[in-house]
């Protein structure tokens, strides 16, 4: 399935209190977003496929990838476009059985050591960061900033989407960095007008 990293947005309930997941989606989406993440560390699996069965609904159509953080039962059960592992989840190999050919499998790369395990037979992007600390994932890894993204990119098999504390005025450097996209949370989730928010993001990200 062809993709398009440039402006990935991950959920974040918390942050989307004001305006619902599907609403903060939606909005998203008319902004510009080119991909959209279900996250949500602490869901039960039920809440989560109803939370995805509704988003697979509200996106029909709009030719934009619905990926399931982590969780694969939730991934099969909404028959979501893709999958997204870190390097504490379930092994990529093991979820790419699970998952299947067709759908697409993302994996989180912080360290060298991950992004050189990289298999481009098993996963299709992977996500490089933190580029900068973050307070929407708690106890993620220690931040990379700017040159560690431009190194771990440059090793990349790989279509890579920087994350990690991103806003709008970080966008060329992200594209300097030779990543093909950057994944937001907080640039978007929780903004007052959440489609303003991504059309600016989607501005810069393009006149990068």
């Amino acid at each position: 399935m062809t993709f398009d990293l440039s402006l990935y947005l991950v959920l974040d309930p918390d942050l989307c209190r004001d305006h619902s997941m599907i609403e903060t989606t939606l909005a998203a989406i008319r902004g510009g977003a080119s991909m959209v993440q279900l996250r949500d560390k602490n869901a039960r699996t039920e809440d989560m496929i109803r939370t995805g069965r509704a988003l697979m609904a509200a996106m029909a159509g709009s030719n934009v990838p619905l990926i399931v953080n982590d969780n694969i039962d939730v991934a099969l059960a909404i028959n979501a476009h893709g999958l997204h592992v870190g390097q504490d989840d379930m092994p990529a190999d093991m979820a790419r059985q699970k998952l299947g050919t067709g759908k697409i499998l993302g994996l989180s790369v912080e360290t060298e050591a991950a992004m050189r395990a990289v298999d481009p037979a098993i996963v299709d992007y992977v996500g490089v960061g933190p580029v900068f600390a973050t307070a929407t994932k708690p106890g993620h890894k220690p931040a990379i900033g700017l040159d560690g993204l431009k190194h771990l990119v440059g090793l990349s098999p790989l279509p890579s989407v920087a994350i990690g504390g991103l806003k709008a005025e970080h966008a060329s450097a992200v594209s300097a960095a030779g990543a093909q996209g950057m994944a937001v949370v907080s640039a978007i989730c929780g903004q007052p007008d959440p489609e303003a928010a991504t059309r600016r993001l989607a501005s810069e990200i393009w006149a990068a």
